[in-house]
């Protein structure tokens, strides 16, 4: 399991040194949301650019914090350009499912009880996301891996309910 852990903790190291999508778009027309984690000062604000077709053109992400937040929020970025809306926000519900509580009970240590379990849970491959499913050991950090999804989200919820949508 060592060569795993080695593996994941590469992964978030790469997208901590190397962020990808790090930047800002102009707004309007993209959509700009802040989210701020005051236990920790962790702060992520996402620019998201979503044409008429609900699908993801673009997106950026600014903001500073540990490794974990901002590693988080490049991966969520990488995941979700690209894809609709529907789509990103069925992977933020996977994704805030693999980061639960209750991954923490079952384990979250990556054994195959955990990863039978979490196969309930999960409908969308993660891809280099799962390097994060550790997170779950440390439940205070949890909140800085799901930060950015919960900013993403509320830039979906903002964009739904703008009167320029309809």
């Amino acid at each position: 399991m060592s060569g795993l852990e080695d593996l994941y903790r590469e992964i978030i190291i790469d997208h901590y040194r190397s962020p990808r999508n790090r930047g800002q778009l102009e707004t309007p027309p993209a959509h700009r949301a802040e989210g701020f984690n005051p236990l920790c000062g962790d702060e992520v604000v996402i620019f998201i650019d979503v044409d008429d077709d609900g699908l993801v053109t673009d997106i950026k992400i600014d903001g500073q914090g540990c490794s974990i937040s901002q590693s988080s929020a490049s991966m969520m970025s990488a995941a979700v350009k690209g894809k609709s809306v529907d789509d990103a926000k069925a992977l933020t519900s996977t994704f805030k499912s693999m980061m639960s509580v209750h991954s923490a009970e079952i384990g979250g240590d990556g054994s195959e009880a955990d990863a039978d379990a979490q196969a309930i849970d999960t409908e969308l491959p993660l891809g280099d996301l799962e390097a994060l499913r550790g997170v779950v050991k440390f439940p205070v950090r949890i909140k800085c891996a799901t930060l950015s999804w919960n900013t993403l989200s509320q830039a979906f919820d903002e964009l739904a309910s703008s009167p320029d949508t309809e």
